[in-house]
This record gives structure tokens, sequence and C-alpha cells, in this order.
């Protein structure tokens, strides 16, 4: 029998690169596990999207429990109940992440820095800094509205509020790979997106149409 030392050139050659091969897709597998088992960092695209989208929803839910309660439309009533629950049970993940991640609820870094560079710009309709926000003029006109009025304006600025909840969706599917984060990103995109189509018909239904869309 051959030993190694005997074995012809050719042959120690293709076991030696058998060897390293295995090791590099050891190696491969060992990079793979670490990188989706290590947290986010402060400055992640993940972290800012779990801090920015939680305020993004917040104000969501505020303006859903004021169409609820002034609506007598069975519809729109429902469609705010919705909201209310999805987004809340949302941001209680979002939460749960960072806490996981061992990361502040809340960070000095401004606001969409995760997003730089990856559509956000600002909205003539609003100052706000991230993505579809009303303003505060434009919660007081909601807040003081009334009947008709106050559905066709609800329905208007939710419809634009959840296009810039899409819009920070999309974004994090750009920068992330991270299974849980990325999951919910493609919910939020496939649930607003479809709330966007039901509102705008129900606006359709009251005579009005929606502001001027943001997403590109």
């Amino acid at each position: 029998m051959e030993t190694p030392a005997q074995k012809p050139p050719k042959t120690r050659r293709r076991a030696a690169l058998g060897v390293l091969l295995g090791c590099l897709a050891v190696a491969a597998v060992l990079l793979l596990v670490v990188g989706r088992t290590t947290a986010p960092t402060d400055a992640s695209a993940e972290a800012g999207f779990a801090r920015d989208m939680s305020v993004h929803h917040a104000q969501a839910v505020e303006m859903s429990f004021i169409a609820r309660d002034g609506s007598q439309d069975e519809a729109l009533r429902r469609l705010g109940y919705d909201i209310i629950v999805t987004q809340t049970a949302q941001r209680g993940m979002f939460s749960g992440w960072l806490q996981q991640w061992g990361l502040n609820q809340s960070s000095e870094r401004p606001a969409m820095a995760w997003m730089a560079g990856h559509g956000h710009g600002g909205t003539a309709q609003t100052s706000a800094a991230m993505p579809g926000m009303a303003g505060e003029e434009e919660l007081k006109r909601l807040r003081e509205a009334t009947g008709k009025e106050q559905e066709i304006l609800f329905l208007q600025l939710m419809i634009r509020h959840h296009e810039g909840g899409v819009q920070m969706s999309q974004a994090l599917l750009k920068l992330s790979d991270r299974d849980e984060v990325s999951t919910m990103a493609g919910h939020i995109v496939n649930g607003q997106a479809g709330e966007i189509k039901l509102m705008t018909d129900m606006l359709r239904q009251r005579g009005a149409q929606p502001l001027p869309s943001i997403l590109k």
C-alpha cells in the first residue's frame, strides 16, 4: 500500500486541494452563521429602521384613533381599528428587537440617517423628517374636522403615510438580509400597499382623490 509520501505528486496535490476546499466550505458556513447571529450595531440599517418605523407607526396609530372615534362609517372605523392593532403589535416587535440586540430604544443619530441615499429626500407635503409623516398643522386640521371632511382628510393623510412606510421598508430590504427584519419589512410593503388601494377606493366613494404620491 502506498503511503502519502509514495503517492504520485498529482494525487497528493488533488488530496491537498480537496482538504483546502473542505476548509473553505467550513469557513464559509461559519462566517454565515456568525453573520446572522451577530447583533446589529447602533448605526446599522436594522436599528435605524426599528427606531424610525416605531415613531412612524406611532403617528399612524394616533391618526387612526382620531378617525375611528370620529366616524360613523363602519368600514372606515374597521380600517382604523386594523391599523391600530397591526401597527401597535409591530411597534412591540421593533422594541423587542432593540432590547434583544442590546441597543437603546432611541438614539442621538438623526432620524432616517440609515436611509441616506436610498430614496429619502423629503416631500413638498410635509416638513417632517420621515417620509409620509403628517405635519403638526395637518394633525390639527384632522382633530378639528368632522364628518365626511374628517374622513377624507384621514384617508388622504394615511395613504401618504403608508407610502412613506412602504418607501422605508423597501429601502431596508436593499440594505439588510437579516431574516426577522427583512421579513417584517416585506409584510409592511405588502400590507400597506393593500391598504393604500382600499383607502383610494374609499376616497373615490367620497368624491375625493389622494394627495400627490411620494412614491417614485
